[in-house]
């Protein structure tokens, strides 16, 4: 089909902005690594922007030398994944039920669930609820609390309605359990979700400290890498209060904190392409109706 000149116009228009906003994204984290591998003095004197000046390895040294960040990393990538596995078996395990007509109130179910969107008990009664059930300094208080987003939960519930019910009907004549339809049509048919849904609680959890702020106080062998990384900042900003005073090197600092943002980053943007696929298609659940 021949497209006119006003539709190749808008064409035109629509590319323009997608690489408009592609360079507003992609700058500021051009301008950090680029701020993350310069020399102090060239930052001093704010002369980097968007490629390195004077090559310097420091602050990237000075996190990778430090045992506690390894540590702090490999913990991280280990709750990440049982955070998001056992997050994406909790939706499932609720979400699927709710797709059943005949389920006994189901109604009230959806309602009662639905209100913890927009009502919390807040941040006292939690940690108080968290001491009770003597988890406080526990790594299961890192997995427990966060285990299941209703948000997600309806995601995935709208994405089983899309599944035609003559698959589980036909399956339910031939005998299987729901269990076996859960395992055997829905789960092999929500693959675009599920990636959707874990890289939300994979890059949720992997962004997450205020948890363990609040409830690893004692316990710092369970700190997250957002955690240390958080520690590590406030003492870059004791760093620029002694520089200012005259007792240290000013331009460590933001080389520093640089480097600690692209470190936080980049695993992140390591898994997005792999899912990239999925989570296009997941965004866009209920975008089309037929």
């Amino acid at each position: 089909m021949i497209k006119s000149k006003s539709a190749k116009a808008g064409d035109w228009v629509f590319v323009i902005i997608c690489v408009i906003v592609s360079i507003i994204c992609l700058v500021p984290m051009v301008n950090l690594l680029a701020r993350s591998l310069s020399g102090t003095e060239y930052l001093i004197r704010r002369e980097v922007y968007l490629w390195p000046k004077g090559w310097n390895l420091d602050a990237y040294a000075m996190v990778l030398g430090d045992v506690k960040y390894i540590k702090a990393f490999v913990w991280t990538v280990i709750l990440t994944i049982i955070c998001t596995v056992v997050s994406l078996v909790m939706t499932t395990v609720c979400a699927y039920p709710l797709i059943f007509e005949n389920l006994k109130g189901r109604g009230f179910i959806n309602i009662f669930i639905t209100i913890t969107m927009f009502f919390n008990a807040g941040t006292i009664p939690n940690y108080l609820l968290m001491k009770a059930l003597n988890i406080l300094d526990n790594p299961l208080v890192l997995i427990i609390p966060g285990c299941m987003s209703v948000y997600n939960m309806i995601i995935m519930r709208s994405f089983f309605y899309g599944i035609p019910d003559s698959l589980r009907e036909s399956a339910e004549i031939d005998g299987a359990s729901y269990f076996k339809i859960l395992s055997s049509i829905y789960v092999p048919l929500s693959k675009p979700v599920f990636a959707t849904l874990a890289l939300f609680y994979a890059v949720g959890r992997w962004n997450g400290y205020s948890d363990a702020l609040m409830y690893m106080v004692k316990n710092k062998d369970f700190y997250p890498l957002q955690l240390l990384l958080y520690n590590i900042l406030n003492n870059v900003n004791q760093v620029e209060v002694a520089t200012q005073e005259g007792f240290s090197t000013p331009g460590l600092s933001e080389t520093l904190k640089a480097a600690i943002v692209m470190f936080s980053t980049i695993p992140i943007l390591c898994i997005y392409p792999w899912l990239q696929k999925y989570f296009i298609h997941g965004v866009t659940l209920g975008a089309v109706k037929e």
